[in-house]
This record gives C-alpha cells, structure tokens and sequence, in this order.
C-alpha cells in the first residue's frame, strides 16, 4: 500500500504545551476552531480533531464537520467527547492508555504526602520567616494506614505498586472483583468506613457522577484523607465543601475539578486541601509519549482507517 505524502488537516481542541504542538505541527497541519470562522472552506477539509481529556468538545462543533473521520485525546479519559453522537456517525474516537499509568500515580502519591505532612504549609512557614518564631504543626504518618482504592484499573495498579514501601494496606472497590491480592469490597460506603484514606482513580461519566458524597464523606470519617486523580465529576464538590468545613473528614487532595479551571469554589479558601491543576500527566516526557501514541493513532487510521488505541467503551 501506497502511504499518503500528506494527511489531512486536524482542528486542535484546547491548549497544548509548545513543544507537544510542535510535534503535532510536524506531522500535521493545525488550525483552531476559531480558523473554521475565517475560513468556512475549511468545515470540510477537517477529517480528524485532536485534544486533551480534560476539555469537552460540544457536539455542536462536530456537526459543523461532514467529513470528521477521527477524534484523537491525548490522555485516558474521553467522557467530554460526546460518544453517542460519536458512535451514530462512525466518528473513531481514540485515547492514550497506559503511557500516562506512571506520571499519575506518581502525583497520586505526592498529593496524599502533601496533605499528611502539610507540605504546602510548611514551604509557607519556611519561607514567611515562621519558622524562627514558632515550632511547625505536626503532621500525620502515612505508615499503618489503611488505603482504599475507588476503582483497581491500570492507573489505580500503578499507585498500589507505589504504596509497598509504606507499609500500608490496600483494598478497592469496583464494579467485579479482580483476581488480584488487595482485599475487594463490593460496597463503596463499607471501604470508606474501612479506609483512612480513600483514592479516587475510577473513570469520569455516568456511572460514576458524584459517587463520592456525603454519605462516603462520612464514613471516611473525621480522620480520614479524600485523594483524586480521576474526573471532578465523581465527587459531589458541595458534599466535600461541607465536609472539609466542618471536620467531617480531615482533608483532600485534589487534582481535577468538576469546572476546569477552578474559579472562585470555596475549595480555595480552605486550608486542609491541597490543590493542583490537573497536572496527573503533566511532565515533559508523559506529555511527549502521549502526543506520540495519538500522532499514532492519527497516522494509521488516516492510512488503514484503523486506529491504535480506540476507545470501544
């Protein structure tokens, strides 16, 4: 078969890192959705969109784009492309598992550590000359605690592997238990009452809107620590508002956000949270793999019509 000297043009959807758009540039040639305003010849060149897994593309868009064969996330979660419409026109979506297991569960255990230890607080104390007037609040150890686990796929495996060193326990809940050596609780409010700190690392979309609510918060219980890496959408952020303010549990970690970027949420003012911006996969050579699997996906599907790694959920 006869490889094409030139691929089709892709509309970019959300901000890329220079050197990520850089690479995309080689490959491919970029326009915006704001060039489909200048230039309306262009609704029809598009045949494949490529984008992060935090932005939601509206379907909106997609319709005004006859000829879109493929939509390429650079990352695992795909629940802001609208899949139903998706699937009825035979549009391939496409994600990037696996590349990013690593950085993630990297982050997942830095954030648990920041919270116990008040790492946030103490680069403050250091820095704003406390430390020469005053002794620094204790933290809490991380060793003997018991971890649970909401959701065991290849992200939640990867930040399990992380805790051996620990000298924790780890359990999960999920939707079928899985022939693996950490305890399964197929009740999610159960884990929570079991855990000291409770890890968020399930998909985003329906099945999972808000399942981290008040009734979870409370039996987390008030010396219990709430971390998420996964979709801002599994957690009720009202629900956690609450509990955080009134000692219903002892802190969060968080990374992603049901509104992204954070705006004025009460998450902001309170001071047993550690905050990050969705940074899970934010490192120079995750970024640069992931660009790399999606380029792939793009090349062959614009070559076979067939992608690498499509999402078949």
């Amino acid at each position: 078969m006869t490889l094409p000297t030139r691929f089709p043009p892709l509309l970019t959807f959300g901000a890329f890192p220079e050197s990520i758009a850089h690479r995309l540039g080689q490959v491919f040639q970029l326009y915006d959705p704001d060039d489909l305003n200048v230039d309306p010849a262009l609704h029809d060149r598009i045949e494949g969109i490529v984008t992060r897994s935090n932005y939601r593309i509206p379907q909106e868009l997609l319709e005004r784009l006859p000829n879109l064969g493929i939509i390429a996330t650079n990352g695992v979660g795909y629940d802001g492309i609208p899949l139903a419409y998706t699937k009825s026109r035979g549009i391939v979506v496409t994600n990037t598992p696996d590349v990013l297991n690593k950085a993630v569960a990297e982050l997942a255990i830095g954030l648990l550590l920041a919270i116990l230890r008040h790492l946030p607080q103490a680069d403050q104390f250091v820095r704003t000359g406390a430390w020469q007037t005053r002794p620094f609040p204790l933290g809490t150890t991380l060793a003997g605690k018991k971890i649970g686990m909401v959701g065991f796929g290849r992200i939640g495996k990867e930040i399990a592997k992380r805790f051996a060193p620990f000298d924790v326990d780890v359990a999960y809940f999920g939707r079928t238990q899985q022939q693996v050596e950490p305890v399964y609780f197929n009740d999610l409010k159960t884990l929570a009452s079991y855990a000291d700190v409770l890890i968020v690392c399930c998909p985003g979309g329906p099945d999972t809107y808000q399942i981290i609510n008040a009734d979870i918060l409370r039996a987390l219980g008030p010396a219990g620590v709430l971390v998420n890496i996964s979709r801002g959408s599994v957690i009720n952020e009202a629900d956690l508002c609450k509990a955080l303010g009134d000692g219903t549990i002892l802190g969060a970690a968080l990374d992603v956000f049901n509104e992204e970027p954070l705006a004025d949420s009460p998450l902001r003012r309170l001071g047993n949270v550690v905050l990050a911006p969705h940074m899970g996969s934010a490192t120079h050579e995750t970024r640069m793999e992931m660009a790399e699997l999606a380029i792939q996906n793009l090349t062959r599907y614009f070559t076979y019509g067939q992608a690498v790694t499509p999402v078949t959920g």
